[in-house]
């Protein structure tokens, strides 16, 4: 039985330590078909980037004899079987560079040094300038002390010149998750003490190095404005809308399929629900990480997390609009939404609503699963599964200014059926937002969408839907007629009033009674339980009734 590799980031590892190898070969074929300059790919985090480029830089690389490594595999069928070895390749992963600053400059520099000590012969013989530019460079990347990233620039093409002077040969570079420091550098709020040296060293071995031949980068988002990519005329950008590249990241049905009954388990719906949803071009695509963790743990739960996209979207969600605030609710209650969005462009370098729903797509947090208007970025966009749902929750109590679990604890009760829980959960989450926040009806009806976003695998949500004689606030039809279903109708007054609990009392039974008058339960079969909440500000009256 092989082992599964969870996190392995080696090709040569994969292969050679007898793990489950999904053959992503023919990724190198696409890329020397297409011959472009640079290429930049861009996949949620645990997409499968780091293993397909260190497969592509074990191919290439000109030191080492990989053809026992890649016997059988689906490239050697292909005539650029003849270019394994052949080149020249520097091979840098930014995927450490997290956190503070600290470890964002030590780890660039460290990926940087271990190239050069790779290497270090391309340096021997050195006269004039040369030397000079080698002893001025040697000693900047020596110097550990130093917490910047200045006079890195020539770097890597450097480097570069060196090697091609060496080998004859251009050289090739592959970069994994090069945007990882700029966004931490971001998020971490020390963007502007990176910014320059990264955005020098990246701009100088892809843009005017001569000793270039090709170059594959990947990353979450384009970085666009930092004069990296300015005025390239041969880059290509694949996001997770293209249909290039799209079978190499993730797996697809048949992969996932046969994976599964490996390790004796089933594609069934319930893996469907849990797993499925993402879109890459036209194609349906699993995420491999929790496929992974799935088949050596064999329980159905989520496993993708994505803290550093997480804390992103949070810090944007501050940042956004009303126009994104009001289709965000839009895409809590509906599931999807249909808006412009942008994937060219960073959020946190243009920060507006069609980048920031940009971003929601490129983190893996929403799938894309329509065009509507290409040319004028317009698309349909969903959450994509039960296990992005989770995360969403998350996004949502972030959103509403509650706290890590309230959510939860509020929907478990209501599942529960126990009333008294139920409610002191719910006044709870009145107690956290300023009253302000708490302004009309509407204001309860969407803190309680977010309560329900993580039922839809097992309930249907219903919200301002015409349903018998009129329009439910929320109908959670249970879709397992053995199962409760609810009814809620929100009331709120504004007026201030000595005797307010009477009037609460007044309005909860007048919500009870509305959903018996209009039927909103008409569709509904087996047990049903209406809940009538009437609000006051932070005051809340509810009346719980059993059908």
């Amino acid at each position: 039985m092989k082992k599964i590799p969870i996190g392995t980031k080696s090709f040569s590892r994969l292969v050679e330590g007898n793990y489950y190898f999904v053959d992503k070969t023919l990724m190198i074929k696409e890329f020397l078909d297409r011959g472009t300059d640079v290429t930049l790919i861009t996949r949620p985090r645990r997409f499968g980037k780091t293993i397909n480029m260190s497969m592509m830089a074990e191919f290439f690389d000109i030191t080492k004899d990989s053809k026992k490594i890649f016997n059988g595999t689906k490239i050697m069928e292909t005539p650029y079987a003849a270019e394994i070895n052949q080149y020249p390749i520097i091979f840098i992963s930014f995927a450490d560079a997290k956190r503070d600053k600290e470890t964002v400059v030590s780890t660039i520099r460290t990926q940087i040094q271990n190239q050069w000590d790779k290497y270090d012969f391309v340096f021997e013989n050195l006269k004039g300038f040369k030397k000079t530019n080698y002893e001025r460079l040697y000693e900047v990347l020596a110097d550990n002390n130093k917490n910047n990233l200045k006079g890195i620039d020539d770097a890597i093409s450097f480097l570069m010149e060196r090697m091609e002077d060496y080998y004859g040969k251009e050289v090739m570079v592959f970069i994994d998750e090069y945007d990882t420091p700029f966004v931490e550098a971001h998020t971490g709020g020390f963007y502007d003490e990176v910014r320059g040296g990264l955005a020098g060293l990246l701009h100088n071995s892809l843009k005017t190095s001569t000793s270039l031949k090709y170059a594959m980068l990947t990353g979450i988002q384009r970085v666009a404005k930092e004069n990296i990519f300015s005025d390239l005329n041969n880059l290509d950008v694949y996001t997770v809308i293209d249909n290039d590249y799209s079978e190499y990241f993730g797996f697809s049905i048949e992969e996932t399929k046969e994976l599964l009954e490996y390790y004796d388990l089933e594609l069934d719906e319930e893996v469907k629900e849990m797993y499925d949803g993402y879109k890459m071009g036209d194609k349906e695509i699993y995420n491999p990480w929790s496929i992974l963790n799935y088949a050596r743990r064999k329980v159905l739960v989520p496993y993708w997390v994505n803290t550093s996209a997480n804390t992103m979207l949070k810090q944007a969600i501050e940042k956004a609009d009303y126009d994104f605030k009001k289709q965000y609710e839009k895409l809590i209650k509906n599931n999807y939404l249909e808006t412009r969005v942008v994937l060219q462009t960073s959020f946190y370098e243009v920060a507006n609503t069609p980048n920031l729903w940009g971003m929601f797509v490129s983190a893996g947090y929403l799938t894309v699963t329509k065009s509507i208007d290409a040319l004028n970025d317009q698309y349909r966009v969903e959450i994509p599964n039960k296990e992005i749902r989770k995360e969403f929750i998350n996004l949502t109590e972030y959103y509403l200014a509650l706290q890590t679990g309230q959510l939860n604890d509020v929907v478990y009760n209501l599942l529960q059926e126990d009333r008294d829980e139920f409610f002191d959960s719910y006044q709870n989450i009145l107690m956290l937002p300023s009253y302000h926040d708490l302004n009309d009806e509407n204001s309860y009806h969407m803190m309680m969408l977010g309560m329900c976003i993580c039922l839809s695998n097992n309930y249907k949500v219903i919200s301002n839907r015409e349903e018998g004689k009129g329009r439910c606030d929320i109908i959670i039809q249970a879709k397992d007629e053995k199962k409760t279903s609810f009814v809620i109708e929100f009331k709120y007054f504004k007026e201030d009033k000595k005797d307010f609990e009477k009037a609460l009392d007044k309005l909860s039974n007048e919500a009870i009674q509305q959903i018996k008058d209009r039927k909103y339960d008409y569709n509904l079969k087996g047990k049903v339980i209406y809940i009538g909440l009437a609000h006051h500000g932070k005051d809340v009256m509810m009346k719980w009734i059993e059908r």
